[in-house]
């Protein structure tokens, strides 16, 4: 052993700096680049998730199918990218993952929805509920706009006296027909004498459309109403309606509407029995299938999973 060599000027040194953990400048050098990695690396992070986040909540978003309503138009498992610019651009309308909602603005206007069109929107809520507890998104096809008069017979859609195009994936899982005349309690509006195969004629409401209001059809409007207002205005004492405190006899709407509905005709909660979309709500047109497989195979079945792959739909544009 070389014990000279180990008792020099600069072993010595090197054993005191490690004993009382003292660092030369090349180490805190070496030790603040590296920290400055670190540094860039979190802050390079944050901008991607903000930049994700302001596209998906902006320009375009992921969407996955969770139910059959437009069978076989698009699928249950089929992963959608969603055009949230057709319509207009706004600031966030919530904080993402959360039912939060924000004030927000149009940076964008657009162009507004048209029928056929396949449309994404936050759902209104059930057909009495004046606000959604959730922000849950809904996929259907725009079956009429503002102004129109939609009406179903036989199961037949009908938007201004002529025959609606039918969708070349339209389905239909009940050949039965329910009669003309018998009322469904669970039909929009509440009280109509319809049911989901023989539904109208009614009108689409538009905004500044003036309605006459009466004894027999508030209850068909209270809960639009309502909306409109954000709260329960609407009442009805001795035979006279009141909205916002105010007797009344007419009404104007506040804004534009749309009646939307799934192509899995006899499989579809949509504006037949929850009521209508108002275009503050619209948030998006599909636009394409990215991708595609069977939901019903755990994802701890993976391998399976990954064969069930449906080739044939990915990159399949939406119509």
């Amino acid at each position: 052993m070389d014990f000279q060599n180990m008792f020099t000027k600069e072993n010595l040194l090197k054993l005191i700096r490690r004993m009382f953990g003292i660092k030369t400048l090349e180490e805190i050098a070496e030790h603040e680049t590296s920290g400055k990695k670190t540094l860039h690396f979190f802050k390079s992070l944050f901008y991607a998730f903000i930049v994700a986040m302001l596209i998906k909540m902006t320009l375009l978003e992921a969407y996955r199918v969770p139910t059959g309503s437009m069978e076989t138009t698009i699928l249950v498992g089929d992963f959608l990218l969603v055009n949230r610019t057709v319509y207009g651009i706004h600031t966030p309308r919530n904080i993402p993952f959360t039912n939060i909602e924000l004030p927000y603005i149009t940076l964008y206007k657009g162009k507004d929805p048209e029928r056929y069109e396949v449309i994404v929107f936050d759902y209104p809520g059930d057909r009495d509920v004046i606000k959604n507890p959730e922000i849950v998104n809904y996929i259907k096809r725009c079956i009429a706009i503002p102004g129109d008069t939609i009406e179903i017979r036989n199961k037949v859609v009908y938007v201004n006296g002529k025959r609606f195009k039918v969708p070349p994936n339209i389905q239909y899982l009940d050949f039965n027909i329910l009669p003309r005349g018998l009322a469904d309690p669970n039909i929009f509006p509440k009280g109509a004498p319809w049911n989901k195969d023989n539904y109208g004629p009614f009108v689409i409401p538009k905004k500044g459309m003036t309605i006459d209001l009466n004894i027999e059809n508030i209850e068909w409007w209270e809960t639009t109403i309502n909306r409109e207002f954000g709260r329960p205005v609407v009442q009805v004492t001795n035979n006279q309606i009141l909205i916002d405190g105010k007797p009344v006899t007419k009404y104007t709407f506040k804004k534009d509407y749309y009646f939307a509905m799934g192509d899995n005709r006899d499989d579809s909660a949509d504006s037949r029995f929850w009521g209508l979309v108002p275009r503050d709500k619209i948030i998006g047109r599909a636009w394409l299938t990215y991708w595609s497989w069977d939901p019903s195979i755990p994802f701890s079945d993976f391998f399976n999973l990954l064969s069930s792959v449906r080739l044939d739909r990915i990159a399949k544009e939406i119509k």
